[in-house]
């Protein structure tokens, strides 16, 4: 997976807050759910996007499906955007 597919999936305000909402730690289906007015079958299409681009990760425990934040691709688009500005990681701040 490369950058497009993070760009896509970051293009969406609503994806932005489920990452935002998964900054506090692993959420199932239904306690994303309870942030937004719509289906559950439109917020599995989002959480496809984001888990294709990387961008969460999903594990089952028991019945229920926990979805994590993996910042990972986000520390590889940071490094990328970073290095554009000319910035390397060894660089004090």
């Amino acid at each position: 997976m490369g950058f497009q597919e993070s760009f896509k999936a970051l293009s969406d305000p609503t994806r932005r807050e489920i990452l935002s909402l998964l900054r506090a730690g692993p959420m199932t289906v239904g306690e994303i759910l309870e942030h937004f007015d719509m289906t559950g079958a439109s917020l599995s299409h989002h959480l496809s996007v984001l888990r294709q681009a990387g961008l969460i990760d999903d594990e089952k425990k028991g019945k229920y499906i926990f979805y994590t934040l993996n910042t990972t691709v986000l520390d590889d688009i940071l490094k990328w955007m970073m290095s554009l500005k000319g910035v390397s990681d060894h660089e004090e701040h």
